[in-house]
């Protein structure tokens, strides 16, 4: 690591990326599963302090991925400010998802998939890897969190 003042530390960037996970409304969704290629899009989210929450139609790419593959790659930020989560996804009904979830999700997204019909999914992503970096400096020490533990 350089002794850059700029470059941030471990904490520092755990902090950043739970704030950007509060804050931000969409993620990059990466998945593949079955016979369906890898998929990359943009969908919005909820960040409920454990899981993100995530709902699609189960008849588009990233739904059949999503529910076939078990596992997801996440990721927010630009491409020299960058937070990479990888995840289990976990695919529940509407009413198989705490109505805490549905609520913020709908507050922080303006939109509450309940009212779209049986078409759409909901899926849980628990994050089991987590890194953050801001431009070269900050590449050593990316790994805030493996195996589902955060390593700060």
């Amino acid at each position: 690591m350089t002794n850059d003042p700029t470059v941030r530390g471990p904490e520092q960037r755990k902090k950043d990326v739970l704030a950007r996970l509060a804050e931000e409304a969409d993620i990059w969704v990466a998945s593949a599963g079955g016979a369906d290629a890898p998929y990359l899009v943009p969908l919005s989210f909820h960040w409920d302090g454990t899981d993100i929450w995530l709902c699609t139609r189960l008849t588009n790419p990233t739904g059949r991925n999503l529910s076939t593959g078990g596992r997801a790659r996440l990721a927010l930020g630009n491409t020299r400010d960058v937070v990479l989560l990888g995840g289990e996804v976990t695919t529940l009904s509407v009413g198989d998802v705490p109505t805490r979830a549905v609520e913020g999700f709908a507050a922080k997204c303006g939109w509450d998939p309940r009212g779209s019909g049986p078409a759409y999914a909901w899926f849980r992503v628990r994050p089991t890897e987590v890194e953050a970096w801001n431009e070269e400096p900050e590449i050593a020490g990316r790994h805030l969190m493996r195996d589902g533990v955060w390593a700060v």
